[in-house]
């Protein structure tokens, strides 16, 4: 019993440790807003804006002055479409 026991929780120290380097953000030097929203297209991200508010949905496009979320968070049927000279702070939320 102790021998399943302890293979039980070796691979749920596995599965955890899995889990938490899934979201970690790679984050490089010359790294902005705009670079680290680029890389996350497809996945679902929580803006924190200058003004204190928060947005989450899934990054669809990147331009030059605005940023297009889908399926936002508490909203799934809306979109949007985000300043990016008013964001703060980009919280991302990896997938399994």
């Amino acid at each position: 019993m102790k021998p399943l026991l302890f293979s039980f929780g070796f691979a749920l120290a596995l599965v955890c440790s899995d889990l938490s380097a899934q979201t970690k953000i790679d984050l490089q030097p010359s790294d902005t807003i705009v670079s680290i929203l680029q890389k996350n297209t497809g996945q679902t991200v929580e803006l924190r804006m200058k003004s204190g508010e928060k947005i989450g949905g899934k990054v669809e496009k990147v331009g030059d002055k605005l940023v297009q979320l889908s399926s936002l968070t508490g909203a799934e049927f809306y979109g949007a479409a985000v300043d990016l000279s008013h964001i703060s702070a980009v919280i991302v939320r990896k997938s399994k």
